[in-house]
């Protein structure tokens, strides 16, 4: 039914790596399981059950060893994110609930609890994804910082010289990606590139949502004492039928999850000095730590990814939860 690590702190108990429910259409991400549920009324779409486990990836490798509780924290962070921007108007989401009481008894073999899928669960409308990411950069780090250092700009975005590491731009920027299939690695594009791929209405429309939560949300982080330094979304188009039909006309909605430590760079606002790496509550701290094996030469960022000793499983979790006490608490 479910693959379970050793046991990892009393408060989050073992860890879920994988799942496998009695429900069509299984897949796997990187983090999450996803399978299909049948709709609520005759004639109407199906729906999702995504299942956040305690899988982590770094540098598009998922890891072997998992963070005890992380998918919890994931979907709690996410879920909150998803009502904001709801409830600010700015885009509609894929989120109907977060209650696996909505997945039908037979999805679970004899002797399992369902209640190992509570709180790390969504219930979701079916919305095929457009097959670009949406990255907002409101400071300059991570990949975005390696292509300044060589070229000036960020996806085609010329940026003003003599930035630092992790400097605050003029303006957040939209610098879209490709959306490849786990173990290949996304590739910055610009966004005459990504129009290429879905259409420029499509795209502006995707570029002008995206900044507009990003604005929303780095307003909001900013009250509790974090920087949003750059985040990452999804859209899809929704289904509207049980044919599986999707509407092309209508406007995308906001899809898997938005604004967790998995996608977003949160760096605490009173510690920020441009001019190197920040101390950050997200996969940053792992990334190092992955990066300092690359440098050693035991480790090459292909699969299969290293195995992770317990001080960091611990030091990336107290990351999560405390982006999550600060941001949704």
């Amino acid at each position: 039914m479910m693959t379970v690590s050793p046991p990892g702190t009393p408060a989050n108990g073992p860890a879920l790596f994988n799942t496998a429910l009695n429900l069509p259409g299984a897949r796997r991400g990187k983090v999450r399981d996803v399978y299909r549920l049948p709709p609520l009324a005759a004639g109407g779409p199906d729906r999702l059950v995504i299942v956040a486990t305690d899988r982590i990836s770094a540098f598009d490798v998922v890891m072997p060893t998992p963070i005890p509780g992380k998918g919890r924290l994931l979907t709690e962070i996410s879920t909150w994110w998803l009502r904001f921007i709801e409830q600010k108007a700015i885009v509609r989401t894929h989120l109907i609930s977060t209650d696996p009481a909505a997945i039908p008894a037979a999805a679970f073999r004899p002797g399992f609890d369902p209640a190992t899928l509570a709180g790390r669960t969504t219930i979701a409308r079916l919305a095929p994804v457009i097959p670009i990411e949406c990255v907002v950069r409101g400071y300059i780090e991570g990949s975005g910082w390696k292509e300044y250092c060589a070229t000036g700009s960020v996806c085609g975005v010329k940026l003003p010289p003599g930035l630092r590491q992790c400097d605050k731009l003029p303006e957040p920027i939209f610098t879209p990606a490709t959306k490849e299939e786990q173990g290949r690695h996304d590739e910055n594009i610009s966004f005459d590139r990504a129009a290429e791929l879905v259409g420029r209405e499509r795209m502006t429309w995707l570029r002008d949502k995206s900044l507009a939560i990003y604005r929303a949300a780095s307003e909001h982080a900013l009250s509790r004492g974090l920087i949003i330094a750059d985040t990452k979304f999804e859209f899809g188009l929704p289904v509207v039928d049980a044919s599986g039909r999707v509407d092309d006309t209508a406007e995308p909605i906001l899809i898997d999850e938005a604004l967790t430590p998995d996608s977003t760079r949160f760096w605490p606002a009173d510690t920020y000095k441009p001019g190197g790496p920040q101390k950050s509550f997200d996969k940053q701290y792992l990334r190092e730590y992955l990066e300092k094996l690359v440098a050693k030469g035991t480790w090459n960022k292909q699969a299969p990814g290293p195995a992770l000793p317990p001080e960091i499983v611990e030091a990336t979790l107290a990351r999560y939860v405390e982006a999550r006490d600060r941001l949704v608490r």
